[in-house]
C-alpha cells in the first residue's frame, strides 16, 4: 500500500529552495547510510536546470558525474550555468557542492518538442509487474548489508524483481548480464510534467550496476558499488507514477568498473527513454 509521507517526503526533495539567480538550495534524507542516494543528487540538478528554462522546451538527454559521496547532514547547493540558448535546444551545467566542494556535474539538453522520423525496440517479454518478487525483500534475503536503509530510501517507489542472468531470465549467449524489473513511484504525482522527471530520474538508479553482476557469482553483499557517472535519454514523456520495465544489460565490466544499459518501457510497450551509467564494482575485503 502506498505510504503517503514517503510520497511527501520524495517530492519535498524536489522543491528546491531559490538561494539567488539559478542558484539553489535542496534538502536531503537522514540516513543511516554514509552517503546521499545518487539519484536523489541528480533528480534535484535537472530540477535547477529545468528551472531555468523556458517550458516550452523540453529535457530529452541529461550526462553526469558523480565526483565526491554527498553528505546526509547537510543540504546541497545547485549553481546552474546558461551554456546555451537556442531557437530549437538549450543547455544548461548545474554543479552541486557542498562544503565548499563540487560533489556532482550535470549537463542538460533541452528541446522545442518537434515531429520527425520514428523507430524503436520491440518490448521484452516480462509478465505482470504484480507477479514479480518485491526488490527490496529480496535484497533483504540475499544479505545485502544496506537493504533497510533502502528501503526507507526508496519507501514511495514500488520495485518489482522480474529476474537476472542468474535466475528468472532465459539464457542469452549475446548478453551474459542481464536484469529485468518493473518500478512505478506508489501514489499520485499530478500532472505536472517536471514531478514525474524527477521521480524518474530519482529511480533511474536503483539496481542498474546489479546488472553489471549478473554474470559473476557474487552478490551485492560482496561487493564495493558506487556510480561513477549517469546518463538518460528522454524519447517520450510518460507518468513516472504507472508502472514501467527496466529493461537492463551490462556490455562489458573491467578494471573494477562495470559499464550497465537501461531501456525503460511503459506497460503498452512504448520505449520512453534509455539509462546508461557506469560503476565501481570492487570486490569488498
Amino acid at each position: 500500500m502506498s505510504d503517503p509521507t514517503a510520497l511527501q517526503e520524495l517530492m519535498g526533495l524536489f522543491d528546491l529552495e531559490t538561494i539567488d539567480a539559478d542558484l539553489y538550495r535542496g534538502r536531503v534524507v537522514r540516513t543511516t547510510r554514509p552517503r546521499v542516494f545518487g539519484g536523489q543528487v541528480a533528480a534535484q540538478a535537472l530540477c535547477a536546470g529545468i528551472r531555468t528554462v523556458d517550458p516550452a522546451y523540453v529535457v530529452h538527454s541529461m550526462h553526469s558525474y558523480f565526483l565526491l559521496p554527498g553528505d546526509p547532514q547537510v543540504p546541497i547547493v545547485y549553481d546552474v550555468e546558461r551554456i546555451r540558448d537556442g531557437r530549437s535546444f538549450l543547455t544548461r551545467r548545474v554543479s552541486a557542492r557542498q562544503h565548499g566542494r563540487p560533489i556532482y556535474y550535470l549537463t542538460a539538453n533541452f528541446q522545442v518538442p518537434e515531429s520527425g522520423l520514428e523507430h524503436q525496440d520491440a518490448m521484452p517479454e516480462a509478465g505482470e509487474p504484480e507477479d514479480g518478487t518485491d526488490l527490496v525483500a529480496l535484497m533483504r534475503a540475499g544479505g545485502t548489508p544496506e537493504a533497510d536503509a533502502l528501503a526507507k530510501e526508496w519507501g514511495a517507489l514500488e520495485a518489482r524483481w522480474v529476474g537476472s542472468s542468474k535466475s528468472g531470465l532465459p539464457e542469452d549467449a549475446e548478453h551474459p548480464s542481464r536484469a529485468r524489473l518493473w518500478l512505478r513511484v506508489e501514489g499520485d504525482l499530478g500532472d505536472d510534467p517536471t514531478a514525474h522527471l524527477a521521480a524518474f530520474t530519482y529511480a533511474s538508479d536503483i539496481s542498474l550496476l546489479g546488472a553489471t553482476l549478473a554474470a559473476h557469482p557474487v552478490s551485492p553483499s560482496e561487493t564495493q558499488m558506487a556510480s561513477l557517472d549517469h546518463t538518460i535519454w528522454f524519447h517520450e514523456p510518460f507518468r513516472a507514477d504507472e508502472w514501467w520495465l527496466y529493461d537492463q544489460v551490462s556490455p562489458a565490466a573491467r578494471g573494477g568498473r562495470g559499464l550497465a544499459l537501461g531501456r525503460v518501457f511503459t506497460r503498452d510497450g512504448t520505449l520512453v527513454a534509455t539509462v546508461a551509467q557506469e560503476g565501481l564494482i570492487r570486490p569488498r575485503v
